[in-house]
């Protein structure tokens, strides 16, 4: 009968964890008498490079811990779980399931079993546009003229609930071994430091400088403890802030329609595949001899996060200048940061080494010199990250950046361009 309540409502949090503007959440509400709030914690994702990675998993811990306290609030709790999350589901026999849809493999490996045993209900909630309401598109101007004009759905209210009468389960605690200046997290800690930066550092969003105002919401955003539909929706005129946020779902849905690109190269073309060896090692930890490397990299070893334009600048030093494989650097990258997303991750490290939708065969090579002078005249970056840098303790740079570059314009212009 139409309008008529069914019995049990799953909602399997993933990567959504919050209750505000939470779409499955809202819409099991909305669907049943009996509403389970579920996480589990997958044995196959923490056996993976994820288990290694303590700046995430504590990032996650705080997270439940307080998606639990916010659920509570509003008369309910969370349940948790190990194991594997379809199984688990069935424990609780629902008559549908709710669950934010995801783009790499391993989500949609769980969405397709999920279907193929229960009522599964996807919403577009770890994106801005859903990933079906768009064809994949491979160039990222075409896709932000269509996203921008693409119509916002109205964001959803957290809503009330009731005792599910299920044992709540035990939630994690964070591991050791986690960077010392990591943020806290949860949606909490996140709307706190969204209310801040929509209040006016928004629109002093600068992607030319590396000590202007930046967001720090990328772990909250990777996470969904806030929505990035409300981050667009209230931060109207912030068109360059706005820009990044769409090629956050740019990536996403790339990674959705090609899976495989988690991984693999999206086009082959000649780049370094160096693997393990002392470059690599010195890269790590920040001890190139160029000040701006040095500083992201132990930037990301302090905090769990580095500057978007320091990420850029660091990997294109890896694969240009060091000819590394770029997978090695976005592993390295995934052990530390809190906001290890796999699509923007691996899609901003194709981008540079020139095997993914950038059009630039050679990829992008910056000059790491240049770059400081530009994105930090003043110096403040390098010598909060760098302070040993007028002394004898700095070391020589590992490599020589100008006679590497050199090389590589005679090799275009002869045709062997990497």
């Amino acid at each position: 009968m139409a309008g008529q309540l069914l019995d049990t409502a799953v909602v399997l949090f993933t990567r959504d964890l919050r209750v505000r503007d939470n779409p499955a959440l809202a819409a099991a509400a909305r669907d049943a008498r009996r509403v389970v709030p579920l996480f589990v914690l997958d044995d196959e994702i923490l056996g993976s490079d994820f288990g290694r990675a303590p700046n995430r998993l504590g990032f996650l811990a705080e997270s439940l811990s307080d998606l639990d306290a916010s659920l509570r609030g509003l008369g309910s709790h969370l349940v948790v779980r190990r194991g594997d999350p379809v199984e688990e589901v069935a424990r609780l026999a629902p008559d549908v399931v709710h669950c934010a849809e995801d783009a790499s493999a391993h989500a949609q490996r769980r969405e397709a079993r999920l279907a193929a045993r229960f009522d599964l209900r996807l919403h577009a909630s770890t994106t801005v546009v859903g990933h079906g309401d768009l064809k994949p598109y491979k160039v990222f101007t075409p896709y932000h003229r269509v996203w921008v004009a693409q119509p916002r759905r109205a964001a959803d209210e957290a809503p009330k609930l009731d005792d599910p009468h299920i044992a709540a389960g035990t939630l994690p605690e964070p591991p050791p071994g986690r960077s010392p200046d990591v943020p806290p997290g949860g949606e909490t800690a996140g709307r706190v430091r969204l209310e801040e930066w929509l209040a006016g550092e928004v629109h002093q969003y600068d992607t030319a400088s590396l000590t202007a105002p930046t967001s720090r919401l990328s772990p909250y955003l990777h996470f969904g403890c806030v929505s990035p539909l409300e981050l667009v929706t209230r931060a109207d005129g912030a068109g360059e802030w706005i820009r990044q946020l769409c090629w956050r779902d740019f990536y996403a849905q790339l990674l959705r329609a090609f899976p495989e690109t988690s991984r693999a190269d999206m086009y082959d073309r000649l780049y370094g595949r160096g693997g393990e060896g002392p470059l690599l090692d010195a890269w790590r930890e920040g001890r190139t001899g160029y000040p701006l490397v040095d500083a992201g990299m132990r930037q990301l070893r302090r905090e769990g996060w580095m500057h978007n334009r320091a990420r850029l600048v660091s990997a294109s030093f890896l694969v240009k200048d060091l000819e590394i494989d770029w997978r090695q650097g976005a592993d390295h990258f995934e052990r530390l940061l809190v906001d290890g997303d796999v699509a923007s991750n691996r899609g901003n490290w194709q981008w540079v080494a020139g095997t993914g939708v950038d059009h630039a065969q050679a990829g992008r090579m910056f000059n790491p010199t240049l770059q400081a002078r530009k994105l930090d005249p003043d110096g403040a970056y390098v010598r909060r990250y760098v302070p040993e840098l007028e002394s004898d303790a700095y070391p020589p740079p590992i490599v020589d950046h100008a006679e590497i570059a050199q090389r590589r314009r005679t090799q275009r212009r002869g045709g062997r361009g990497r």
